[in-house]
């Protein structure tokens, strides 16, 4: 067992209760809607949103049974997006296996996705958490921002580092953010507090991002759990593709931005420029960037006092800059 495979598996029981609300959400007269639910919320994923949650609100010193039922609704947004994703994306693949939309459509999975989000509204105001509502909806709508600013970007092989971190900060690293500071105020902890663990979640989640968009170009199919180079085939120009535009002469860019942009671009000219990417230092300078940002997320968590929790959060960030997956 990798040491990878050791540190989730000391998480083996939160993941299991995780699960089983994530099992109640899905109840629905509707067939499809479990069918299509089950298979893009049960059907893989590391479950570390909800487990951010749930930890976040242990180091504040509350363990009432609520969390598990309350750290659902950050899986629900994540999967949700992600079916959204896939569906703008027209994607295939994900996880390793068809997409949803793939096997059952683009509709299904918009309403799915709609479904999941429409439940995790529900849980709150069930659960009598309406305080989390705004949270919920807040974070949605940086979400779709985050989406629509990469939709927007597409094939922009102009795009800068200041924008493409927009983008992350938005899409990605929102969710993390929020999961993490939602653990402070349903612990009812000092506004300092739960700042600190909404920077440490923000930056942690950057740090994530970047290191996905590595493996889109440095990894294998298999790990990765989808084809390599597939943000480059979706028009998506990542912080690895950023950096290395900075290296060719404008020639070489000009001639690669017109292959892509117009849909001329070869098998062989997607293998040169993921050559290209690894060969000029950008996989490096990526991962130097990742570790920056989990340094930072770190030094949010300086003012609670050490604990086994603390220390299994500290561990989670290093984690997802070091995976392998």
């Amino acid at each position: 067992m990798n040491e990878e495979s050791k540190l989730l598996d000391q998480f083996a029981p939160y993941f299991s209760r995780i699960n089983e609300e994530l099992d109640k959400i899905l109840d629905s007269e509707v067939s499809l809607i479990k069918e299509v639910g089950s298979y893009s919320l049960l059907g893989g994923g590391k479950r570390l949103r909800p487990l951010f949650f749930i930890l976040s609100c242990q180091l504040c010193n509350y363990h009432e049974k609520d969390i598990y039922t309350i750290s659902a609704i950050f899986e629900c947004l994540h999967a949700a997006s992600l079916l959204h994703d896939d569906v703008l994306d027209n994607a295939s693949i994900r996880r390793g296996r068809s997409s949803a939309n793939k096997i059952w459509g683009n509709s299904a999975a918009v309403l799915v996705g709609d479904f999941l989000f429409s439940k995790s509204s529900r849980i709150l105001v069930e659960q009598k958490h309406i305080e989390f509502l705004k949270i919920l909806a807040d974070t949605a709508t940086r979400m779709t921002e985050g989406q629509m600013l990469e939709l927007i970007n597409t094939h922009n092989w102009n795009i800068t580092k200041k924008e493409y971190m927009g983008i992350i900060t938005s899409k990605t690293a929102a969710l993390i953010s929020a999961a993490c500071a939602s653990g402070g105020i349903m612990a009812r902890a000092r506004q300092t507090n739960i700042q600190s663990l909404r920077n440490f979640g923000l930056n942690m989640g950057i740090a994530f991002q970047i290191v996905d968009d590595v493996f889109d170009y440095a990894s294998t199919v298999e790990k990765a759990g989808k084809p390599i180079g597939n943000d480059l085939r979706e028009g998506k120009i990542t912080l690895p593709l950023i950096y290395t535009l900075a290296y060719l002469d404008k020639g070489e860019r000009d001639r690669l931005e017109h292959l892509f942009k117009n849909g001329e671009a070869s098998e062989k000219d997607y293998l040169r420029v993921i050559d290209l990417v690894k060969d000029n230092g950008a996989i490096n300078k990526c991962r130097k960037d990742a570790q920056d940002y989990a340094d930072l997320a770190e030094t949010h968590l300086s003012l609670f006092p050490d604990s086994s929790v603390k220390e299994s959060l500290l561990k989670l960030n290093q984690f997802i800059i070091n995976r392998s997956y």
